[in-house]
């Protein structure tokens, strides 16, 4: 691929805003499509297909678009389901569409249909937020949230057959960094990871405008280079000791980080997380307060039930590890064009 040449981020600055436009008043089936694609996903794969009817999209699991290596089971791939399926709900809701979300289980072929009727407007907020949010790979600005801010999080996280477990206190947040620590010091000690992790990285404005997704250097606030020199700086430079510190930065400088728990460790269950995760994040951007994820000790399954133990969750999985404060907004990540994910 070239290089980073100011035109090339120009011209992916105006694929980013064409994408994330506000929903037209008279919004289509594509356009409650796109803002679905919005969703957050592993490492920006968007493993998903979208099927049109009459009044419903059905969204289903593009498994070849999934992170074998991090994700083995396909966990992240149904809570990224999720996700997309709240977003198309939220902007059916405030376009006069409300709808239903039913999962229609099928093992690695479930699927997630979203019916949508005629009736009152709501979700306004949260559909505005919808383009604007992102996952914010960065340090934050290390204060405290209001207690009104914190409420309405956990207010817009309720979900039936969800927990979230906020935690705030120094100490916990440090117990956390702890398994982060430990499961990214495992990912990255494992060439099969670094390498899946590195072939979804897109070096440039140019590499990720031919793909439109994987992981642009400039969205997670790293600088741009050709790919040739960015591959070759990341086999150099990228080690558990540069990662570890990078995440000690990012848990010490957050306002404080939340576990989403399903009731049940399946794929209906991964999607509620979606969706719960999802009303989280949106309601997060309408406050001005980003996030990213922390997934290392829940992707680790050596690690995983000793952070759920620590948790005081024995007996269940945790889904999802998000921090959360304040900081300003990076460069948006992309999408592919809707042609391309309907079924």
């Amino acid at each position: 691929m070239g290089g980073c040449s100011g035109s090339g981020m120009g011209t992916y600055d105006d694929a980013a805003g064409a994408l994330r436009a506000p929903l037209p008043a008279d919004a289509k089936p594509e356009d409650f499509v796109r803002f679905a694609s919005l969703a957050p996903n592993s490492h920006n794969t968007q493993p998903w297909k979208f099927r049109l009817g009459d009044d419903a999209v059905d969204i289903l699991p593009d498994l070849s678009r999934s992170c074998p290596v991090v994700d083995p089971d396909d966990h992240h791939v149904f809570v990224s389901l999720g996700c997309a399926a709240e977003n198309l709900l939220i902007a059916g809701n405030a376009r006069g569409r409300p709808g239903e979300v039913s999962v229609n289980p099928a093992g690695k072929a479930s699927s997630i249909a979203v019916a949508l009727g005629n009736g009152a407007i709501s979700d306004r907020e949260l559909c505005d937020a919808i383009p604007l949010r992102q996952s914010t790979r960065s340090d934050y600005d290390g204060q405290p949230l209001s207690t009104e801010d914190l409420r309405r999080l956990g207010r817009a996280a309720a979900m039936p057959g969800v927990e979230t477990l906020f935690i705030t206190d120094r100490a916990r947040m440090d117990g956390v960094l702890d398994y982060v620590i430990a499961g990214n010091s495992v990912q990255c000690d494992d060439p099969a990871f670094v390498e899946e992790l590195k072939d979804w990285i897109r070096f440039n404005p140019e590499a990720a405008l031919a793909t439109k997704d994987g992981l642009f250097t400039a969205c997670s606030g790293n600088p741009t280079s050709p790919s040739w020199l960015g591959s070759l700086m990341f086999d150099l430079f990228f080690s558990k000791e540069s990662e570890n510190e990078k995440y000690a930065g990012h848990v010490n400088s957050s306002a404080g980080i939340v576990i989403f728990v399903a009731d049940r460790d399946d794929e209906e269950g991964w999607i509620n997380v979606g969706r719960s995760f999802q009303r989280f994040a949106l309601q997060a951007t309408a406050l001005g307060i980003r996030h990213a994820h922390l997934n290392m000790p829940i992707e680790v399954a050596d690690i995983r039930p000793e952070f759920a133990s620590w948790l005081g969750i024995p007996d269940k999985r945790p889904d999802l590890v998000i921090r959360f404060g304040k900081a300003p907004a990076l460069p948006m990540s992309l999408r592919r064009p809707i042609a391309e994910v309907l079924a």
